[in-house]
């Protein structure tokens, strides 16, 4: 959705302060974490969660993407969501121990690709 506003030269809509984080993560990293689990001995029937480890807020992810696209951008800041989560960090423990996980790609890098695809797509 922001990145949608970007390139329509639209201001986003943050709902809440912007502030709530996520560990985001770049489909790239997920397929690893499949394809490592596909290997790896004793792992069926585990939960295991899949991220970067690193978390970041909304107004993080706006900044970026600020830099990304050399714009300023202040968002609107819509109502907090009843029920959503404020903060959301995935403990990948379990899947650098069990499967020999570690990202490839850090959540910068994969915002930029994911805007190289949006261009592309949206041109």
């Amino acid at each position: 959705i922001f990145m949608s506003a970007y390139l329509r030269n639209q201001t986003p809509t943050s709902v809440g302060d912007g502030e709530q984080s996520r560990d985001f993560t770049f489909v790239a990293n997920t397929v690893e974490a499949t394809l490592c689990a596909c290997t790896a001995a004793g792992v069926a029937g585990k939960v295991i969660n899949v991220g970067t480890g690193e978390r970041h807020t909304l107004n993080q992810t706006i900044a970026m993407l600020d830099g990304i696209f050399s714009k300023k951008v202040t968002p609107h800041y819509g109502p907090i969501r009843q029920g959503d989560v404020r903060d959301s960090h995935a403990d990948i423990t379990l899947a650098r121990e069990c499967l020999g996980y570690n990202p490839l790609v850090r959540y910068e890098e994969g915002l930029r690709r994911t805007v190289e695809w949006y261009r592309a797509a949206l041109g």
